[in-house]
């Protein structure tokens, strides 16, 4: 009963997912400038519609009735972004968002026991990833992989985002627990300053052993390539001949090729990991990841140190108290763009962890300093 009612849960997730998609494409068609834009962008809202009926349906065959569609908070905080710094925000969004329901289509696709939902997973798998070639072309990055595959370290507002949290986290403990001991205000400073410096050459040391390990990321990804040749073939065959044809090779000649690769499914496999995911090429390089994430984890360690350069007292625990705990809720709340989780609820739980921290940390504190 249990595992029913999680399996409905995640159902009801990708109906909403679906109604939000729909919602979004029909803004772009308001925002994008050129008539072939907004009419892509209509016809990708209308199979967002298709889908989320196929998700009703398959809900209501196991008796969970679905409600009027509307956009969730998170949907409608994307479109406030893009209105006011473009589409092109929201295209590189979206195409993330197709990219994500393609792998989780496939995994449902897999797991599911022989049936309707099993089918259905494997036409909505089919159809994002046709969504996904169309947006790189709207977006304007070609076709240069596929955006489903995450064959790279992570990209670099991934590793800001990451970076500070850890940052944040980790010194705003730190500093709790030197305000906890009741000691003086340059003896916080100090303590931040020397936690900023720990935390940030951690994290960088950790980018620079993660970008120097990213070989075992590239055979995850190729797998993956294998089972969704497997899957969908006739996908990837047009997604091969597409690659062919940005290259400059004639379209027909293009197709025959890439139609040519599929008779042998090691070559196919092969071509399509050299064309899509470039795994032959230039890898992350080790140094600026560790740069990225080093700088990115000593902006966030600084925020609960800020107040003290110009305050003292309890105006100053206070100020970075609440200015870290902000601060939180932001970066759990940038984080989501990651996770696919919501907004609001990655930056509350971002807010109870910061929350956590202090308050251990500032205990931790007032026990030592009253043992010593």
């Amino acid at each position: 009963m249990a595992m029913e009612q999680a399996q409905l849960a995640a159902w009801r997730i990708h109906w909403q997912d679906e109604v939000d998609a729909a919602w979004l494409y029909r803004r772009l068609t308001v925002l994008v400038r050129d008539d072939r834009s907004r009419g892509l962008c209509a016809r990708l809202a209308e199979v967002e519609d298709r889908h989320a009926s196929m998700w009703t349906k398959v809900l209501a065959e196991h008796g969970v009735t679905t409600p009027a569609p509307a956009p969730r908070l998170k949907a409608r905080m994307l479109a406030w972004a893009a209105e006011r710094f473009g589409p092109g925000f929201l295209l590189s969004m979206m195409l993330r968002e197709e990219g994500r329901e393609v792998q989780g289509y496939l995994v449902m696709h897999r797991q599911e026991a022989p049936g309707e939902v099993k089918d259905t997973a494997l036409t909505l798998a089919r159809d994002s990833a046709q969504h996904a070639s169309a947006l790189q072309d709207l977006a304007g990055t070609g076709a240069a992989g596929e955006p489903w595959h995450q064959a790279g370290s992570g990209g670099f507002l991934r590793n800001v985002v990451y970076g500070f949290n850890d940052g944040l986290t980790a010194n705003f403990g730190l500093v709790a627990g030197v305000i906890g001991g009741d000691v003086s205000a340059h003896v916080i400073i100090l303590s931040g300053f020397s936690g900023l410096l720990a935390d940030s050459l951690s994290m960088g040391s950790s980018g620079y052993l993660a970008a120097k390990s990213e070989a075992e990321v590239y055979e995850h990804e190729i797998q993956m390539e294998r089972d969704e040749i497997k899957l969908m073939p006739e996908v990837e065959e047009q997604e091969l001949a597409i690659l062919y044809e940005a290259k400059g090779m004639p379209p027909d000649r293009a197709r025959q090729l890439a139609h040519e690769a599929t008779a042998d499914p090691e070559r196919f496999v092969a071509e399509s990991v050299k064309e899509e995911l470039g795994i032959s090429g230039t890898r992350s390089s080790p140094m600026r990841e560790a740069w990225v994430t080093g700088t990115a984890t000593a902006v966030g360690a600084f925020i609960p140190v800020v107040p003290f350069l110009f305050m003292t007292g309890p105006a100053a625990a206070w100020t970075s108290f609440g200015i870290a705990m902000l601060s939180h809720f932001a970066v759990g709340a940038m984080r989501s763009f990651f996770t696919g989780r919501g907004i609001f609820r990655s930056g509350i739980d971002m807010f109870v962890v910061g929350l956590g921290v202090a308050v251990l940390g500032y205990v931790v504190g007032d026990l030592v300093a009253k043992v010593l």
